[in-house]
């Protein structure tokens, strides 16, 4: 999984927004904390904000999962959105948009890669401050609706018509939501998405309103707990304190000795593994081996370290080998 994250806020002519660094940031920190490779970049220039997309989509060809999040000042000009930079040209339109990132480019550098699922968060619907002097109606106030390829969501922090809220706080109104949501387990993102809804809509009064967009065949979770990421393996290996030992059992004796603090217990354990005696233990046996094995290589096992290191090239067939 990969992710760029932009916050902008730090806009000239006292256009300045006081969250999107933070938010950005934060959900950089959490993005990462899921497992993803986070790309975090912060006050951009558009050509920064173009050569962080390049870096993103070279990523993308080595990852299933893509997402991209902006916060900052966004907006359509005819019918097609943008997202802002420090030193976009705000002198028209036309300036404007051939400063700007488009989000048509981003959509379409995530649906032509082989990532499988594409995320694409907006917290970039903020009050336009040049609306009145380009003389624009309500009717382009927001972003525009964006069509969403084959395993596509898009997230927006507000309906059509509407602004985002900078927030209060240290994050958006809709960022702040976002980062509580994200961390509920076992929770599709098409759930999270509908809590965030209602969380916005009740800090708001009901002035703002999230929605998205969705081509989603799977599901996707940002935190799974651990029993529903591995179903095939019984509750009992799963807690290590509901795992009963049985010491005629090589693999138990395995476990017993990688349980303790002690190397010179955990050392002659380690040596007990190997190809015959591995093919005979049952998968809950080998995933608490595992887990043990790890715990007694974190705890400065030389054997275990050793073996865990060298597990890969040791099992992969010869012609593999480099």
């Amino acid at each position: 999984m990969v992710a760029l994250v932009i916050g902008n806020g730090a806009y000239p002519d006292g256009d300045d927004l006081a969250n999107p660094l933070n938010d950005a940031t934060d959900l950089g920190a959490k993005l990462n904390g899921y497992g993803f490779e986070v790309i975090v970049a912060l006050d951009c220039t558009a050509k920064e904000m173009e050569k962080q997309l390049k870096a993103f989509r070279k990523l993308l060809e080595s990852h299933e999962v893509g997402l991209f999040f902006f916060a900052g000042h966004g907006m359509q000009i005819e019918g097609s959105n943008y997202l802002l930079a420090l030193d976009t040209d705000m002198d028209s339109e036309t300036d404007a948009k051939h400063s700007s990132l488009s989000l048509d480019k981003v959509v379409d550098v995530m649906a032509k890669s082989q990532a499988s699922t594409k995320i694409i968060i907006l917290d970039a619907c903020r009050n336009n401050p040049w609306e009145q002097a380009w003389h624009r109606g309500p009717g382009t106030r927001g972003l525009a609706s964006v069509y969403a390829p084959k395993g596509t969501i898009i997230g927006f922090a507000t309906s059509p018509g509407e602004v985002a809220s900078d927030g209060a706080g240290r994050n958006g109104t809709y960022t702040e939501a976002l980062l509580q949501h994200i961390e509920a387990p076992d929770c599709s993102i098409e759930t999270m998405f509908k809590r965030v809804r209602n969380t916005v809509a009740a800090a708001t009064k009901g002035k703002q309103t999230s929605w998205e967009h969705t081509s989603l065949s799977g599901e996707f979770y940002f935190n799974m707990s651990l029993g529903n990421l591995i179903e095939e393996y019984d509750g009992t290996a799963l807690a290590d304190s509901l795992f009963v030992i049985d010491p005629a059992k090589k693999s138990h004796q395995v476990i017993q000795g990688l349980k303790t603090y002690d190397w010179y217990r955990q050392n002659p354990a380690v040596g007990l593994l190997d190809a015959a005696a591995v093919n005979k233990m049952a998968k809950n046996s080998l995933f608490v081996v595992g887990r043990n094995l790890y715990q007694a290589a974190c705890g400065s096992s030389n054997s275990a370290a050793y073996f865990a290191e060298n597990f890969m090239t040791a099992t992969c067939p010869p012609s593999d080998r480099r």
